[in-house]
């Protein structure tokens, strides 16, 4: 697979991954799509097309405009297509739920749609790849800690946003049983690292603690995660890009439960501030209690497990902070968006 189009590229996982793919796959050519909302930001992929000439190739634009999609196809002819774009932070969905939809929903089934017209004659060599979360799965019990997401868990999400990616998926697994499309499903754990926009809970908890600001926590702060370090979650793509059977499901997971409260003094304990600046607010609506990912499968079927441990890539990604407050700065003033 030598032309792959990445869709969201410009964002926290997308940028990782196409700095990740061809500093490691010398005969990769990227198209990147991305409509650079808030969360795209050009920074973290700035420079690529001077230092992977030819190599990088960026386009702006929305994944539901079918006829983009259809220029994009003509002109590049993508062996692969990788959908990381969509809109998804929780809380955002629960405020307009319709943007979600659209992105979410009928974005993948553009590309699906734009996809299966070019890659009529010859699916078999192709290979579309939906980007996912275990957050379609819905909630875990606590006391239960030996039951854990499978590929085979019912799905049952709980809010917006993952009721949207739910749709995606979905739709997705309907066109490889109608048309017997290439399709593969990844569904991820919480990710974290580098370049992360800081309204996710890591980069939100340790810019507030930077400027020694009041650091929110829904509930009581126990509800628990599965952690996984973003460069471990794009050597799990391309895994199953590779080697991942069409129209299977693979979790991809950190091995790593951990709840948010102790995530959130781990940072103010690495940047030296008090736990006094924990404010614990009102939860979240429809705040799932536990997630927990089983990757037993791509580790039995493809080879693959998680190379980071957390102690380690957590500190790592907190002095990554430290040491970019400018790109944090732009984030949160949007100056990157003027870019």
């Amino acid at each position: 697979m030598n032309n792959i189009l990445i869709t969201g590229g410009l964002g926290f996982i997308g940028s990782n991954f196409v700095r990740y793919i061809l500093s490691s796959e010398k005969d990769a050519v990227i198209i990147n799509l991305d409509s650079m909302t808030y969360a795209g930001n050009p920074q973290n992929l700035a420079g690529m097309e001077k230092e992977y000439p030819g190599k990088y190739i960026f386009v702006k634009g929305d994944i539901c405009d079918q006829k983009l999609a259809e220029t994009i196809f003509e002109k590049y002819d993508p062996d692969a297509l990788i959908n990381f774009a969509a809109e998804s932070h929780v809380d955002r969905s629960i405020e307009d739920p319709n943007v979600f939809i659209k992105t979410n929903v009928l974005g993948t089934a553009t590309l699906l749609n734009t996809a299966r017209k070019f890659w009529k004659n010859n699916n078999s060599e192709k290979r579309f790849l939906q980007v996912s979360t275990d957050e379609v799965y819905g909630t875990l019990p606590e006391d239960r800690p030996e039951i854990k997401f499978t590929e085979d868990t019912p799905l049952n999400p709980h809010s917006p946003y993952s009721a949207s990616k739910t749709s995606a998926d979905l739709i997705a697994c309907s066109f490889y049983d109608t048309f017997g499309f290439p399709v593969l499903i990844t569904r991820c754990s919480n990710n974290y690292g580098p370049n992360q926009f800081p309204e996710k809970l890591i980069p939100l908890m340790i810019s507030k603690a930077l400027n020694d600001e009041k650091l929110p926590v829904y509930g009581d702060g126990k509800n628990v995660r599965d952690w996984l370090y973003v460069e471990d979650h794009c050597s799990a793509i391309l895994t199953v890009l590779k080697k991942g059977m069409t129209g299977q499901v693979y979790n991809i997971g950190g091995n790593c439960e951990i709840q948010n409260i102790e995530i959130v003094k781990m940072i103010l304990d690495h940047l030296n501030k008090p736990h006094s600046l924990i404010n614990y607010v009102q939860d979240r609506l429809g705040h799932d209690r536990r997630y927990a990912i089983d990757a037993s499968k791509i580790k039995k079927e493809l080879g693959w497990e998680p190379k980071y441990e957390f102690s380690d890539k957590i500190n790592f990604t907190i002095d990554w902070y430290l040491s970019n407050e400018k790109w944090v700065k732009n984030i949160l003033s949007v100056e990157y968006q003027k870019c």
